[in-house]
């Protein structure tokens, strides 16, 4: 199998990963003829997945073969589908050609699981060694680390990669035993503390780096530390596998930020994959309850929202009609209207239509004078949204806010398909 055969085949089974940022990082850049590559992204093209998703990353396996049978995954053991395997020279290649040609910034590189979990994270180490020691690479790797793999191999990849990652896979224990029996639970939650571990203790150490001088007469600058993937770890769950609601997936979200200060939690809408269980439904989730999890991720992470008040609905899921900030406001009107000349930062930023930017604005704006109506499109704010709730000089409005749905509000109700 030739080398473009291969990368169809594992560029094709690495779409179903929903992680793809390339942020977080320490700048590097190869000006002055150093090394190649960069982590800004001035000039990179952007391609994109069959599914619409942009990707800036080289996003690979290196192999699809895997010894896991997990009911959910296309390249499961039982699949009948085509494999093929990359050799380590080969993918660094493919890294080094396509940034060349300006169409990546960095690489992704996952894998199946072959003959075990430390012969198959050994591999996936030694493309990022080769990356960084042979050929001086400077850009962006993001590697997904195996659960069980050894420790010396995952403090070997936090020295080449920027960010790892550990999938959760589902949002629940029960649902990975009912899916996933072969993966244990327990074991990805180690390999995350520990990544965890190995990330503070690197920040530790480097807090406590003393200054060192070249020269009696130079002045004293801090040694630099080694880095252990300064991008943090990360991971992804599947939605719409299982029967799991919104309420407790964002519950379980919380939990992974708050006990391994995760950076990100991707969520996956669950893709109907060939010959598949009966334990799995036989509709895709609608793409807009993906989109809602994130939107709700994005308050608990910026905006100070609680994981347990954003759901309100009985059913555990959140509307798709409706953002979830909208959703929360319109569920309690004893909030608002909220008045812009004298709420706390914390009042301003659960107003729909108010971004964390937009907040930072009119906080610096009324230190100068009180703000009216007209004051906000200076501030580039979107009155629109942001008039039903609140109150200004000369502003103030009806007790009920009336809202005008987006466009495509309707369209996106009218479009959601059952879980199952």
């Amino acid at each position: 199998m030739d080398l473009q055969q291969k990368l169809a085949i594992l560029a094709d089974a690495a779409k179903y990963d929903a992680s793809c940022a390339s942020s977080g990082t320490r700048k590097r850049d190869s000006l002055g003829g150093r090394g190649i590559g960069s982590t800004e992204g001035a000039g990179i093209c952007h391609s994109y997945a069959p599914d619409g998703r942009c990707i800036s990353l080289l996003k690979i396996l290196l192999t699809n073969h895997c010894q896991y049978d997990c009911l959910y995954c296309v390249n499961r053991a039982s699949s009948n589908v085509p494999r093929a395997r990359f050799r380590v020279d080969e993918v660094v290649q493919l890294t080094l050609d396509f940034y060349r040609r300006n169409c990546i910034e960095g690489l992704f590189l996952s894998s199946g699981i072959i003959k075990s979990p430390d012969h198959t994270m050994e591999q996936v180490v030694e493309v990022a060694r080769a990356l960084r020691e042979d050929h001086d690479f400077r850009g962006y790797i993001h590697l997904k680390t195996i659960p069980d793999a050894s420790d010396e191999l995952l403090l070997r990849a936090g020295r080449y990669a920027d960010r790892l990652s550990i999938n959760v896979e589902l949002p629940t224990a029960a649902g990975l035993r009912a899916l996933a029996p072969e993966k244990d639970e327990g074991a990805i939650r180690r390999s995350m503390a520990r990544l965890r571990l190995h990330i503070d203790e690197c920040e530790d150490d480097a807090r406590r780096v003393p200054p060192i001088r070249a020269l009696p007469s130079a002045v004293p600058r801090a040694a630099k530390p080694l880095r252990f993937a300064p991008a943090g770890q990360s991971t992804q769950m599947i939605v719409g596998a299982d029967a799991t609601d919104d309420r407790v997936i964002l519950a379980s979200s919380a939990t992974l930020y708050g006990a391994y200060r995760l950076k990100r939690v991707y969520y996956s809408a669950f893709s109907p994959i060939p010959d598949a269980a009966r334990a799995l439904p036989l509709q895709a989730p609608p793409l807009m309850r993906e989109h809602r999890l994130y939107q709700a991720d994005w308050l608990m992470r910026f905006y100070g929202f609680a994981h347990d008040e954003i759901v309100a609905a009985p059913d555990g899921l959140l509307r798709l009609d409706v953002d979830p900030k909208l959703a929360w406001a319109l569920a309690h009107e004893e909030h608002f209207p909220v008045d812009l000349n004298t709420a706390a930062r914390e009042s301003l930023l659960r107003v729909p239509g108010l971004g964390v930017k937009a907040v930072a604005s009119l906080l610096q704006a009324r230190r100068v004078r009180r703000l009216r109506a007209e004051d906000l499109q200076r501030l580039h704010v979107p009155a629109r949204k942001v008039l039903p709730f609140v109150q200004v000089d000369g502003h103030r409005p009806a007790a009920r806010p009336r809202v005008v749905h987006e466009g495509r509000a309707r369209q996106a109700q009218q479009q959601q398909a059952p879980l199952f």
